[in-house]
């Protein structure tokens, strides 16, 4: 085994873990929006496909956005 491949396997296995910790993440907020957001208006429907659609930077609008404005609004 060359040098250059380790580092390929090295590469290969960061961003494997990655993807899985924000794959954990998306459902961790996906998990989030349908249990803790209010069924009031069109709103938690909105959020769960922001989350389903926009898979990039849904969970991460929704995580420093969405959710600290709704735990000051409803303390949930």
């Amino acid at each position: 085994m060359d040098i250059s491949m380790g580092i390929g396997l090295g590469v290969f296995a960061i961003g494997g873990l990655f993807s899985l910790l924000y794959f954990a993440f998306w459902v961790f907020t996906l998990i989030d929006c349908i249990q803790n957001e209010p069924s009031e208006g069109n709103t938690k429907i909105i959020w769960i496909l922001i989350l389903l659609f926009a898979q990039g930077v849904g969970p991460l609008i929704y995580f420093l956005v969405r959710r600290p404005e709704r735990i000051s609004l409803y303390g949930k």
